[in-house]
């Protein structure tokens, strides 16, 4: 989504860095450009005004302590990362949950926001946390929204509460009241409301939100946006605000290619932080918003905490403990391992949107773009039509057993025939690590270091037969 505007940003401080000695007109320009590059990403024009002014003020400020021999373009990027973070928030906010069970959280929004998939996210990111939330089908007014409800509490084990069928039939403000004593009854420690939504603001939608609201009293209300609306998103979220309340702020669709103005714009003039962000289409695209890992990737910087913790979840614990002793004692890293290593990857997600992550992925935008989701499918399809002897010893893969594998998993022979050349190329990486020595290709100009040096035997010149000239030579 901040794909046009991090260009911008780092194109502006790549000007920036290159000068050596800032002037007080690198400042004003590189201003010019950050308000450009925000206006054009339709953030508040509100926000852009408060945050260049502040860059200005403290870049300028700070300018004549900077010493002539420090980076000051790196000086002043420091300055608009630290302010870029405040209006996105800040700090990350976690959900404050009740002294006394359950904790009630509500969810309000506009039609099409996503709220009942939020719903379904919210529910599976807590139950995977060892809660036991409940989930409460509010929303009677959009045709199905019951159901649909009911099929993604199905698709990750949560309950759902669903007295009605909805589709204007139905109280919602008792359903709510309703499901909230059902969870006490049973001891669900969570309960999350799905409330109804309008395609606009209106008198209707605000009541029946502010009877939900005290009916269930709920810990905390969240707002559902969807991240791509622009301009729309501020003035429908202060117009919640200023209706119902709201204790944070949930961004929805934020993998889409809009310009994502709204999510620098609503946390700054709400005063309400950003808690979380939906990021695709799986109920596991879903996370705490993070506003330093925000700022972080809008600055092209990556994103390499998101990425530890989606690895820390993926890669299972005990494997990553085995596949280390089995470095350490020198043991093969066989097909087998590389098979789970395949699995949890797959588990990561997209492999596009991992690579984004990594610092300097602008630069590779083309080629992450280009990126073919389906090779790790194809080489796990490869791998699993090995038999266990084949995975642990691939010197066994004569022909026969290549052509059978290439079958089975619907590949050509050269394809396994690369698979095996390039984990032969790994395996042996591996083992030079391993004894110390240095790959090749991996530093020029430095010798391995287990090389042993070579004794240097000089030749031994002969002497001139002229008297004259071999008392010269004796002399030299």
């Amino acid at each position: 989504m901040f794909e046009s505007l991090s260009s911008r940003f780092t194109s502006a401080f790549g000007a920036l860095r290159s000068r050596g000695r800032v002037s007080n007109s690198d400042i004003e320009a590189t201003c010019v450009q950050i308000r450009q590059a925000l206006l054009e990403s339709d953030v508040a024009l509100a926000v852009v005004d408060g945050f260049v002014a502040n860059i200005s003020e403290k870049s300028l400020a700070a300018l004549p302590t900077l010493q002539s021999g420090t980076n000051q373009g790196q000086a002043i990027f420091e300055i608009v990362n630290t302010e870029l973070i405040e209006i996105l928030g800040g700090q990350a906010r976690r959900v404050r949950f009740a002294k006394k069970a359950p904790t009630v959280i509500m969810l309000a929004g506009l039609q099409g926001a996503g709220k009942t998939t939020l719903a379904g996210k919210l529910a599976k990111f807590y139950a995977d946390q060892g809660n036991t939330p409940l989930l409460v089908a509010s929303d009677l007014q959009r045709p199905n929204a019951v159901t649909q409800l009911q099929v993604v509490g199905d698709s990750i084990g949560v309950p759902v509460f669903a007295p009605e069928i909805g589709n204007g039939v139905g109280d919602p403000v008792v359903v709510a009241q309703a499901g909230l004593e059902f969870a006490r009854a049973k001891q669900y420690n969570m309960v999350i409301v799905d409330t109804a939504g309008r395609l606009g603001v209106d008198e209707e939608l605000m009541k029946q939100a502010i009877a939900i609201r005290d009916a269930v009293t709920p810990d905390e209300i969240l707002f559902v946006v969807d991240a791509m609306m622009g301009q729309d998103a501020v003035r429908t979220s202060q117009a919640f605000l200023d209706g119902v309340g709201f204790d944070g702020v949930v961004l929805t669709k934020l993998d889409g290619d809009a310009r994502g103005g709204a999510a620098l714009s609503i946390a700054s003039l709400t005063k309400r932080p950003i808690m979380f962000a939906s990021t695709g289409e799986k109920l596991s695209d879903f996370d705490i918003f993070y506003p330093e890992r925000m700022a972080s990737r809008i600055l092209g910087l990556g994103d390499v905490a998101t990425l530890a913790d989606q690895a820390k979840k993926a890669f299972d614990s005990d494997t990553s403990a085995k596949l280390e002793a089995k470095f350490a004692s020198g043991e093969d890293f066989t097909l087998e391992d590389f098979l789970e290593q395949l699995q949890a990857m797959s588990k990561m997600g997209s492999m596009s949107k991992l690579l984004s992550m990594l610092p300097g992925s602008g630069a590779m935008k083309k080629a992450i773009d280009n990126f073919d989701e389906g090779e790790i499918v194809r080489t796990t399809a490869i791998v699993q039509s090995m038999t266990p002897t084949e995975r642990r010893d691939p010197k066994v893969l004569n022909g026969s057993r290549r052509a059978r594998i290439a079958m089975g998993s619907g590949r050509a022979v050269s394809d396994v025939n690369n698979l095996v050349d390039r984990f032969a190329a790994a395996q042996k990486m591996m083992k030079q690590v391993r004894n110390g020595a240095m790959p090749a290709g991996m530093a020029p100009g430095m010798p391995a270091m287990s090389a042993p040096k070579k004794s240097v035997v000089q030749k031994k010149k002969s002497k001139s037969g002229n008297p004259a000239k071999r008392a010269i030579e004796e002399a030299q």
